[in-house]
């Protein structure tokens, strides 16, 4: 009887699965055709694809603007096509692997799998923020049947955290100086590494998070499963910043295009060439111990701003290859559109002293100097806006479609983060879409931003560590 009430609900269910499948599949199809869309509206519009003769053909710009002038005017607008090699894998992963998963099941015993400890390192600024969330972490690995694992807080300063036997507080002294005089949160990672501290075996695994990053059912799956798959040492999963309490509309707004980049390039680069190329984040990160230990965080001051970027270009000079974790993270975005920038330079400082560092192999690194490349001339190819206008040239159609394919791909980034970051179930249509309306409108705030950025980071102090701020302010239910 009940093994027969079995196969009648699977049976029963078979459907429903089928058909959320299917929906899932077919937002992703959607999407596919509204980015086609807008790439070739962009085309049309800026002469990408010619339907009609414009102006700026018959323009013959030095007669008109004179050599000098005319010669700024052109490398201004070759500059814009610097990002094409990030575009094309944003637009090739975002069309060919799937956008909108169905939930993945675990594709094995959890009894199989190695030892997992969750890191989370920190200042101790927050106890109270460091504590809710291990908490809130902790309960959820229990709820998810996990059995081998640990949360380990790595703080310079205690945060006082319940006594679980699945918690460990881990206090870096004042006193701990690494090798190459690492500095931050790349001294506190080092310190974990070393003999007498570390507890892990080479075979465990280690889950990076920031203090603020929360698990979810999706990642913790996710990790597993990579485990489990074992083809990859080291991995990295998205990142959303829309659930839950959203702190400031603006940033989280802006953010959508982080989302968007790592569904996009950073997705496409781990499952395609399995190396971390133009990007690497610090959060969501999953690495095996004996990597960890023999790639380490002991880098100078040169790997102690971005010290994520840094260890994945030493792990990429040592061989060593990466994948892409399903299910996402939440963290929050920065609570100001003072830290939003702050945070913004630091990231900028800390990959340029990672892409000038000739320890690192230069082939592990062009990738990315090509990307910080068209970060750092973002002020002189966002004037093309202007300058367009002003002083219209003549370039080809082929300059202008890619300077049409590399607008619209990063006008869509943001669109597609939004649309994946908010539930057009729990917020309603127009709430969904006045979300996204508003994450392109952000788009004027993020370029300024942008280019503040770089121009205070490029002759700003390289070696300052800008935390933003943590502190919960009053919330806005989304």
């Amino acid at each position: 009887m009940s093994s027969t009430g079995q196969v009648e609900s699977a049976s029963s269910g078979e459907p429903s699965r089928l058909w959320r499948f299917s929906m899932y599949t077919r937002r992703h199809l959607f999407h596919v055709i509204f980015f086609l869309t807008v790439i070739l509206l962009f085309e049309i519009s800026t002469g990408g694809i010619r339907l009609w003769h414009f102006p700026f053909e018959d323009i013959e710009p030095i007669q008109q603007y004179g050599w000098p002038l005319t010669v700024v005017l052109y490398l201004f607008r070759l500059l814009s096509v610097l990002p094409l090699p990030l575009c094309v894998c944003h637009a090739l992963g975002l069309i060919f692997f799937e956008t909108f998963p169905f939930r993945s099941a675990l594709r094995g015993s959890q009894l199989l799998a190695p030892f997992v400890t969750v890191r989370i390192v920190t200042r101790g600024d927050y106890p109270g923020l460091v504590r809710n969330n291990v908490e809130r972490n902790l309960k959820l690995c229990l709820d998810e049947g996990l059995d081998k694992f640990m949360i380990e807080v790595v703080t310079d300063k205690p945060v006082a955290l319940r006594q679980h036997s699945r918690v460990r507080e881990v206090v870096v002294p004042r006193s701990y100086k690494t090798k190459s005089g690492a500095m931050f949160k790349a001294r506190a990672l080092q310190y974990c590494l070393e003999d007498d501290v570390n507890i892990l075996n080479d075979d465990e695994w280690i889950v990076h998070l920031d203090e603020e990053t929360l698990l979810t059912p999706g990642a913790i799956r996710g990790i597993l499963n990579f485990i489990m798959d074992g083809k990859d040492p080291i991995g990295q999963g998205l990142i959303t910043y829309a659930n839950e309490q959203v702190i400031n509309w603006v940033t989280t707004l802006a953010d959508s295009f982080r989302v968007g980049a790592d569904m996009g390039m950073v997705r496409f680069q781990f499952r395609v060439f399995r190396r971390a190329l133009f990007l690497f984040k610090g959060s969501f990160v999953i690495c095996q111990a004996g990597v960890e230990r023999r790639v380490g965080f002991d880098n100078g001051v040169e790997g102690s701003i971005a010290e994520d970027t840094y260890f994945a270009m030493q792990a990429l000079t040592q061989g060593y290859t990466f994948g892409w974790v399903e299910g996402e993270m939440w963290e929050k975005s920065p609570f100001s559109l003072w830290d939003f920038l702050q945070q913004r330079k630091r990231w900028m400082q800390g990959i340029y002293l990672v892409v000038h560092d000739n320890r690192l192999a230069f082939r592990s690194r062009a990738c990315l100097a090509l990307a910080l490349y068209s970060w750092l001339t973002l002020p002189l190819t966002t004037s093309n806006v202007i300058l367009s206008v002003l002083f219209p040239i003549p370039v080809g159609q082929c300059i202008d479609f890619i300077c049409g394919f590399v607008g619209a791909v990063n006008f869509y980034l943001y669109i597609f983060g939004a649309m994946k970051s908010f539930s057009l179930r729990r917020l309603g249509t127009i709430r969904f879409v006045l979300c996204v309306l508003g994450a392109i409108a952000t788009i004027p705030i993020v370029v300024v931003c942008e280019n503040v950025a770089v121009v205070w980071g490029l002759f700003g102090d390289k070696r300052r560590f800008y935390v933003v701020n943590k502190a919960m302010r009053p919330e806005h239910v989304v």
